[in-house]
């Protein structure tokens, strides 16, 4: 089976602090990957790791009762919340007593047989109402939080790590999972189509036709490869009904799920902050990319934009995937939907390449004669060695002393020399610093 990082999910009614609680367990990792801002309507994600787990923490706009057809009722939300999450946490608020919202989203959570958490949150308030008085919500494991002042932080999360795996180290099938991810009617679903060379998914021009993960297996160069196709995901705003909102969150399943994933973008609607923010999330999932403009037949011949014209303006707005290739296609005519494959395969090879240490020590030594790193006051930092301790994506340990002071664009620029030296073309890759002073300190402190 794919790698696959366990989705928690925060639920609840409106104004019971939910972002708030994503905030203060996201930000203190430091992994913020993406933020839909605008309206509470949102869906927020956050990469999360806590003593060896990593999980996907998805905080959900505040639940409300349907005001039209076009919104779904909390029923819909936390039934669609409790099918994609493996973790639930509902949120209520200390000093408020539980109300018909709280019960219906607790009997939900609970139907759902998914591991449930009841944060009790604003404990910190003068009028915060005991934990006795939540038990009619019938969730058994509670725990209290103030997510402005870190209270219960650790304990939470220590709760949800117990109802996930540790970082696995799953066995792979040999299949190379290929996922179609962007907003709705760019044309993933004639792609996948195309791609498919039959007709699996359902082709509609209504936005959000395809809700879940939809598969099929193909051969092609003697390679098994899986087509993961999603539900479009809606620009911030327009995520207005629970259906379309989780559908997100299985778009971001299909993105673990995926070996490589196709960022589709439609030809007349190019450069939109939601695909930017889309690639940003492939790229922290460590999966490989390409970004696909679909529908080329459509352009207008007599328009002045050209490949190079538009690939230009892709390369400027997608600068922080430089790697990424680009490729045009049309569905409708066949147009390099083959060459598709010929590009994955070519990534994938790039992804499990495996340097050996002798040859990336050279390499890190050529780096550090031609420009040292800077240091910071009277700390100097010294790269010693430079190891790979992982394939897809490509992983490297640096190993040295006071790497703490290693600037940013010290960073980048050995990501750019190794990437010059071996070609890295279609994958992220991954950097983790060894530092000798800490790891002594450590050591002495147990």
């Amino acid at each position: 089976m794919p790698k696959q990082l366990p989705t928690v999910a925060i639920v609840g009614r409106a104004n019971v602090g939910k972002s708030s609680l994503f905030n203060r367990l996201v930000g203190a990792q430091q992994a913020i990957v993406a933020r839909e801002a605008g309206t509470t309507r949102d869906a927020i994600f956050g990469r999360v790791s806590h003593h060896q787990h990593h999980f996907w923490l998805v905080d959900t706009a505040g639940l409300k009762k349907a005001e039209d057809a076009f919104e779904a009722t909390i029923q819909e939300q936390i039934e669609e919340a409790a099918d994609a999450a493996d973790v639930i946490i509902i949120v209520v608020e200390a000093p408020a007593w539980p109300g018909d919202e709280d019960r219906l989203v607790a009997k939900k959570a609970l139907r759902s047989k998914k591991p449930t958490v009841l944060v009790i949150n604003k404990c910190d308030k003068r009028d915060a109402l005991p934990s006795e008085d939540f038990l009619q919500l019938g969730v058994k494991t509670i725990i209290r939080t103030s997510a402005e002042h870190g209270q219960g932080i650790d304990e939470l999360l220590d709760t949800i790590t117990e109802h996930i795996p540790a970082k696995q180290d799953t066995s792979e099938d040999n299949i190379l999972r290929i996922a179609l991810i962007g907003r709705p009617n760019v044309g993933k679903s004639y792609l996948f189509n195309t791609l498919a060379n039959k007709q699996q998914a359902i082709v509609s021009n209504v936005a959000g036709t395809t809700r879940d993960i939809n598969r099929v297996r193909i051969r092609y160069d003697q390679r098994s490869i899986e087509l993961l196709d999603t539900a479009g995901i809606r620009r911030s705003g327009k995520i207005e009904r629970g259906i379309e909102k989780f559908s997100v969150l299985r778009s971001l399943q299909a993105i673990e799920q995926a070996d490589i994933c196709l960022l589709v973008m439609e030809v007349g609607e190019l450069n939109v902050a939601l695909d930017q923010k889309l690639a940003g999330i492939i790229k922290e999932a460590g999966k490989g990319l390409v970004l696909v403009v679909s529908k080329w037949d459509s352009l207008d011949q007599k328009t002045p934009y050209s490949r190079d014209t538009i690939a230009k303006q892709l390369a400027y707005n997608y600068k922080f995937v430089p790697w990424a290739p680009l490729i045009f296609t049309s569905a409708v005519t066949g147009q390099n939907v083959s060459k598709i494959f010929d590009l994955v395969l070519e990534i994938e090879t790039r992804r499990k390449q495996q340097l050996k240490t002798a040859e990336l020590n050279r390499l890190l030594q050529k780096c550090l004669n031609h420009h040292p790193p800077a240091g910071l006051r009277n700390s100097h930092p010294k790269a010693r060695y430079l190891v790979q301790t992982d394939i897809s994506p490509p992983w490297f340990v640096l190993f040295g002393s006071d790497l703490r002071y290693l600037h940013w664009s010290y960073k980048r620029y050995l990501e750019h020399e190794l990437r010059e030296a071996y070609n890295f073309t279609g994958t992220p890759i991954m950097f983790s610093y060894r530092d000798e002073k800490v790891e002594r300190r450590k050591s002495h402190s147990i």
